[in-house]
């Protein structure tokens, strides 16, 4: 009989979409149960999910997102707020919130913003809210001071950007990866570090400005003056055939990898060369820096991590599990991958003293 309701299902759908109800007889279950398995609901035993999904793709059956969202309360769509496209830290972040977000069979809707004020902000939401997203997350901010009043009703995760920890949240562990690079340089025999920064209004180069400044006065090292890139290669070729003039600096940590590529080649082009003369650290350990010439030594963020976590924890808001004792933000810690543009110093480090003696940028 199971066999005949089988035959009927293929039979009956052909001609016109196939339905819940083909699904149903094909399967041998009944429509309710094929709906459980369409809303992902856990009240159904591995087999018999597997048949209804086996059956689904016999015929070719699509559920129907608009009685799915009615059903469920639910879209299945994460609206995703990103900044700067560009860099490659806030696009690895973005792909790797999207694979995540499939993995859990959800659509993205991203929205870019050029500028981190309330109004720009604002209007992303609003867009989003319009496409009736059932969450959203904000992708490598630039200083979300104007985040006082985002809008409310729907479960926000933050990447990086939130300094005050008012939404949940996920964020790379800028100071420890900083402290390493910085600690690794003087423990090579270099009298200080050099900090190439990124952009001031970026969280993410404040934070490494600023425990980079911690490491040096933690070792009682001078302190040199900050200069400051925009994170492309660029910037820091141009900042740095400033820093090459400067006879003192063994030693540099770069904000980023593309920052500290640019340094490199400003080095070589004054004839100083890395690592004999300047030791150089980058930051994000891009594919392409392990084949630098030298190859970058790098602190490596994990954006499968960020993704992975920064996807979760809006699930969680979604299912109702995210604990108000649960709330806060999820660390992420780097590590250093040490590679051949640093070394030790072989000259004892120069009477002179670097405070103040660096150009401006």
């Amino acid at each position: 009989m199971v066999e005949a309701g089988r035959r009927k299902a293929v039979e009956n759908h052909r001609g016109r979409p196939p339905s819940m109800a083909d699904v149903a007889a094909l399967a041998g279950v009944s429509a309710q149960t094929v709906s459980r398995v369409v809303n992902g609901s856990r009240n159904v035993d591995p087999e018999t999910q597997d048949r209804v999904e086996r059956a689904m793709r016999m015929i070719n059956y699509q559920p129907n997102s608009a009685a799915r969202a009615l059903a469920t309360g639910r879209n299945k769509m994460i609206g995703i707020i990103s900044f700067d496209l560009e860099a490659y830290g806030n696009a690895r972040a973005l792909q790797a919130i999207v694979a995540r977000a499939q993995s859990h069979d959800y659509s993205v809707d991203v929205v870019t913003v050029k500028h981190s004020n309330e109004g720009d902000i604002a209007k992303a939401f609003q867009r989003l809210r319009r496409q009736n997203v059932d969450g959203i997350i904000v992708n490598q901010a630039q200083v979300l001071d104007s985040f006082l009043s985002l809008p409310t009703g729907v479960p926000v995760v933050v990447v990086d950007g939130d300094i005050e920890h008012r939404y949940r949240g996920v964020q790379t562990d800028h100071a420890a990866g900083s402290a390493i690079a910085v600690r690794h340089l003087l423990d090579l025999g270099h009298e200080t570090v050099w900090h190439l920064a990124g952009p001031n209004l970026s969280i993410p180069a404040r934070r490494r400005a600023e425990a980079w400044l911690a490491a040096l006065n933690d070792a009682d090292r001078p302190v040199p003056q900050v200069l400051y890139g925009d994170w492309t290669a660029a910037s820091g070729y141009e900042v740095g055939r400033e820093m090459a003039r400067i006879p003192e600096m063994t030693a540099v940590f770069a904000a980023n990898d593309q920052m500290a590529l640019g340094l490199m080649r400003a080095l070589h082009e004054a004839g100083r060369s890395v690592p004999g003369d300047v030791s150089i650290v980058g930051f994000d350990n891009i594919p392409e820096s392990g084949y630098f010439l030298p190859p970058l030594t790098t602190i490596d963020q994990d954006f499968e991590a960020i993704g992975r976590e920064s996807v979760e924890l809006l699930m969680a808001q979604l299912a109702g599990t995210d604990t108000p004792e649960a709330r806060g933000v999820t660390t992420i810690t780097p590590r250093i991958v040490v590679r051949s543009s640093t070394t030790r110093r072989a000259r004892p480090p120069s009477d002179a003293s670097p405070r103040g003696s660096a150009p401006r940028s």
